[in-house]
């Protein structure tokens, strides 16, 4: 089955969390990890996906997990279950971090959440907030997701403090931006 750009985007923003989850269930190390991190995406609102996760940590894994879940959910919980049951699915670390891979998915979100999607935009905000979370480069692109959103297009001013990995991904940004905009 074929994953959506979108679907394989929320994959990658999340592929710490479904590794770790899949660890979890096999070693008891990383859950004494992944503890904290599930009761800190608790208290920032995630508690649906959280006593999901908290299931498959005591051993369901039926499809039963996904009902009722918002699109996100789904999808990371949808990885974790595939990982338990084949590792080869999981998301490898390194391609989070690849401005190729998360242009286009960012591109779209973006350019959906400037023409009035609500979805893209909630979808968008979540993963802003999470960005800023993560420090470094990746802060810098949470916080000028609203200006990008709003259509601001300048290289200058939105790589403002950026080292060469950050610019890259907001140019390769740009540059997908460019050609849904054409279209």
């Amino acid at each position: 089955m074929t994953m959506s750009t979108r679907d394989q985007q929320i994959r990658l923003a999340h592929a710490g969390l479904i590794r770790l989850v899949v660890q979890a269930t096999q070693n008891q190390q990383a859950r004494v990890e992944l503890d904290p991190l599930l009761t800190h995406a608790e208290q920032s609102g995630w508690t649906d996906l959280v006593a999901r996760i908290r299931r498959v940590l005591k051993g369901q894994r039926d499809s039963a997990l996904l009902h009722g879940l918002d699109d996100e959910d789904t999808v990371i919980v949808a990885a974790i279950l595939a990982g338990i049951q084949n590792p080869a699915t999981l998301p490898a670390p390194q391609d989070a971090a690849d401005p190729t891979q998360a242009a286009p998915g960012l591109a779209q979100m973006i350019h959906a959440a400037s023409h009035g999607d609500a979805q893209s935009l909630h979808w968008l905000s979540q993963m802003a907030e999470q960005m800023t979370r993560a420090g470094g480069d990746m802060a810098r692109l949470g916080g000028i997701t609203k200006r990008l959103v709003d259509g601001e297009r300048n290289p200058e001013t939105l790589c403002k403090g950026m080292g060469a990995q950050g610019e890259s991904l907001v140019l390769s940004l740009l540059g997908e931006l460019g050609k849904l905009e054409r279209h």
